[in-house]
């Protein structure tokens, strides 16, 4: 048995969280059956207290963990291509292709994101979830951010839960969208498919900014904005507001071809397999230096041949 020390700070938006319930979002690689042990042995302190896992936290305390490891649930390491976009002792910034997961999981033990960081810099099995501070869907793709220390990982994580990150996405959507605007919706688990996300009433504030770009016959390319991060946050808003993202399998429901379209552009349509959404834009203040930094990475073949689809389909009609 190996052990790992992480040290992270509870989040604002985390206050009245019960101490496992938090845990299990801050560590998502270790269930939450397993926190719950390490902090009836003692190994998870609350500001240098020993809690229980139903009390409820008030934001801003420090969390000390001890994992107790096993071999079976250590990540490792495997020789990957990375598309690196930046890097120094204290950040890598990540351009991700769509069809990389992030983190091992149920289905993906393996030839992931993490995997490949971890070969890359193996110091980054000493930070949680890798030294990656916010995720893209395995269908997304696009640029995001790893720390490599401690004081890196809290200072990114600090920035992003105080909504200060610039993450600014591309993104085509079924319909013909009239102009831009901003959703607030609070987005939860769906009540009845549990591996989806939804917008409710119960949910945890979210707001998306969108503005149209260029608009087809029976479609819109749009640039998005994130002023929070929930799971799935541009997929649900866009189908909340009834333009779906093109590709998206799980809340678009059947492919929409439109009418009179030719051949060739059903078979674009039909071939493009994935949610087209393209994370281009990430920008923050660096963790250590605190220069405002920003890179921006461009759109994916895939994307681009959709794109070049939608307007000679424009021009055909």
């Amino acid at each position: 048995m190996t052990t790992k020390q992480f040290t992270i700070e509870i989040p604002s938006d985390m206050v009245g969280y019960r101490l496992d319930k938090a845990l299990a979002e801050l560590f998502p690689s270790y269930s939450r059956a397993r926190l719950q042990q390490w902090i009836k042995k003692g190994l998870v302190q609350v500001d240098d207290i020993n809690l229980r896992g139903k009390d409820k936290l008030k934001g801003g305390e420090h969390i000390q963990l001890t994992a107790q490891l096993t071999e079976e649930i250590t990540w490792q390491p495997q020789s990957m291509e990375l598309n690196l976009v930046y890097e120094d002792e204290d950040i890598l910034v990540v351009n991700k292709p769509a069809g990389l997961v992030v983190h091992p999981g149920t289905g993906n033990q393996d030839k992931t994101l993490v995997n490949a960081l971890l070969h890359y810099a193996p110091e980054l099995n000493q930070l949680p979830r890798a030294g990656i501070i916010h995720r893209l869907d395995k269908d997304t793709s696009g640029i995001l951010v790893v720390a490599r220390s401690v004081t890196a990982h809290t200072n990114l994580v600090t920035q992003l839960q105080n909504r200060e990150f610039i993450r600014k996405y591309q993104a085509v959507v079924n319909g013909v969208m009239v102009a831009g605007s901003t959703i607030d919706a609070p987005i939860g688990r769906h009540h009845k498919h549990r591996t989806r996300m939804a917008v409710t009433d119960s949910g945890k504030i979210a707001i998306t900014h969108y503005r149209v770009i260029q608009r087809y016959r029976n479609h819109t390319a749009i640039r998005v904005q994130l002023e929070t991060g929930r799971t799935h946050q541009i997929r649900v808003h866009m189908a909340y507001k009834n333009y779906p993202l093109l590709g998206d399998s799980v809340y678009s429901g059947r492919l929409r071809i439109p009418a009179k379209s030719s051949e060739e552009f059903k078979n674009v349509l039909r071939k493009f397999s994935r949610q087209a959404l393209h994370a281009e834009q990430l920008g923050f203040i660096h963790p250590c230096s605190g220069e405002s930094m920003q890179w921006t990475v461009p759109l994916p073949d895939d994307m681009q041949n959709l794109l070049q689809a939608l307007e000679k389909d424009n021009h055909s009609k």
